[in-house]
């Protein structure tokens, strides 16, 4: 049997739409934007079952929860994708591309930043879980004998302790009619606006960066030919009195 090692407490740590099952099973399941039966998911053999709307704290909260478990070792994608969030191809940008500036690289999605989140923790999603791709899928038989496959392949746990990520800005329970933990995506219009403010404060930020260094780079002009100058003067009149 492969080795296991205990979830950090109180496993799962972030509040979420999801369910749970073995915390020792090396599979965690995202059902994307899909309604399954998350419930039978884990009886099949996962350790969490829970859907991703959103590529931000949507994802933020899946890392959280799963590098806080060392036995998860595999995270299967399936289900629909969430249409202008593109959740699901923005967990696979992060696992392979990570994050620059806290933007996921090669995420396509409207709105993928993810604050809460340190270079390290994204590291160890990328090394302790191996991303297996059959979205577009909601068959439970499909799911299940995913899953099985998968628990037959189980390396044991992640050979580093639990790393506990605290998840600010959470939005759980908020909104009319939303349960507890559960995300609410953005309609398409305010994700639009958020992300085009994001860019707007990368760009305002990204010009004043340039403005400093064409400064320094004006005054180091400026101050060269100066001294060119001073120099070219004080070999002149060396050369005249010299002459003289």
């Amino acid at each position: 049997m492969a080795d296991k090692k205990s979830p950090a407490s109180g496993w799962p740590i972030v509040q979420g739409d999801y369910h749970t099952g073995d915390a020792n099973s090396p599979v965690a399941v995202i059902t994307m934007g899909s309604h399954l039966d998350e419930t039978a998911i884990c009886v099949s053999g996962a350790a969490l079952a829970g859907s991703c709307k959103t590529e931000n704290l949507g994802i933020e909260k899946i890392v959280a929860n799963i590098i806080s478990n060392p036995n998860i070792r595999f995270v299967l994608l399936c289900g629909t994708e969430v249409k202008g969030h593109l959740s699901g191809q923005s967990i696979e940008a992060v696992h392979k591309n990570g994050v620059d500036g806290g933007k996921i690289v090669g995420s396509i999605g409207a709105i993928p930043f993810l604050e809460n989140l340190s270079d390290s923790d994204i590291k160890r999603f990328q090394e302790q879980v191996e991303l297996v791709n059959i979205m577009e899928t909601e068959d439970l038989n499909v799911i299940a004998a995913k899953i099985s496959e998968l628990k037959a392949r189980d390396p044991g746990a992640f050979g580093a302790d639990p790393v506990v990520v605290q998840i600010s800005g959470d939005e759980s329970g908020s909104g009319a009619g939303a349960e507890a933990g559960e995300e609410e995506p953005l309609t398409g219009e305010m994700a639009l606006i958020t992300a085009r403010m994001k860019y707007i404060q990368m760009m305002v930020t990204d010009i004043g960066y340039r403005t400093r260094f064409a400064s320094g780079l004006y005054g180091g002009k400026i101050e060269g030919l100066m001294i060119g100058l001073t120099v070219a003067l004080t070999l002149f009149g060396v050369t005249l009195f010299g002459v003289i």
